[in-house]
C-alpha cells in the first residue's frame, strides 16, 4: 500500500512537473485601437526590439514560461506594436516614414509576491527613426495563486495583459507623437 502511495505521489509530480506555462497570442485592445486611430498618422514601421540584458523565464519548479508561436517574450513586445498598429490602418511594412525600435531595459516577472499574488515589470524605450526616443514602464499586479502550477499559468497568462498596458501607456504618453513626425 505504501509502495503504490509513493508511486501514485512521484507519478503525480512528475505530470505537473511537466506542464508548460505558455503567454497566448496577443490580444488586440479596443481601448489602444482607439488611442492609435486618434493620432491621425500612417506610415510607422516597425524595426527590431533588443532583448534586456537579464531575464530569467523560469517559473518556481516548473520550468521556463513561454509564449505562443515560439517567439521570445522581446519578439512578443515587438509584435504586439505591429499588430495594434496594424489594426488601427498605421502600420507600413515597406516605405515607412519612420521606424520605430525598441530596447527592453528590463523585464521580469514574480510569481509569488505577497504569497497568492504576482507581478510584471516592464521598462522599454523606444528609438525612432527621427531621432528621437522615449522610455515608458509598466508594472501590473495580478493574482497568481498557491499551487505552482496555477501560479506560473496566471504569470504567463498576465503578461499578455501587461504588454497590452504597456502599448497603451505608450500611444497615450504626448511623447509618443514625437516619434512619428
Amino acid at each position: 500500500m505504501i509502495f503504490r502511495a509513493s508511486l501514485l505521489v512521484a507519478l503525480v509530480l512528475v505530470l505537473s512537473g511537466c506542464e508548460t506555462p505558455t503567454t497566448q497570442r496577443y490580444a488586440i485592445s479596443a481601448e489602444n485601437n482607439q488611442l492609435i486611430k486618434a493620432l491621425g498618422t500612417t506610415g510607422i514601421g516597425v524595426g527590431t526590439f533588443t532583448p534586456p540584458a537579464e531575464f530569467s523565464q523560469n517559473c518556481r519548479a516548473l520550468g521556463a514560461l513561454q509564449v505562443a508561436d515560439g517567439l521570445t517574450h522581446t519578439q512578443y513586445v515587438q509584435k504586439a506594436f505591429e499588430d495594434e498598429l496594424k489594426i488601427a490602418g498605421a502600420y507600413a511594412q515597406r516605405d515607412a516614414k519612420v521606424v520605430l525600435t525598441g530596447k527592453i531595459n528590463k523585464l521580469e516577472f514574480s510569481s509569488s509576491r505577497g504569497l497568492t499574488g504576482g507581478s510584471w515589470t516592464i521598462d522599454l524605450t523606444l528609438t525612432s527613426s527621427n531621432g528621437k526616443s522615449m522610455t515608458v514602464n509598466e508594472y501590473y499586479e495580478f493574482n497568481s495563486g498557491f499551487s505552482a502550477p496555477e501560479a506560473c499559468r496566471n504569470t504567463a497568462e498576465a503578461f499578455s495583459r501587461a504588454v497590452q498596458n504597456l502599448v497603451g501607456k505608450t500611444v497615450r504618453d504626448s511623447a509618443f507623437k514625437s516619434l512619428l513626425d
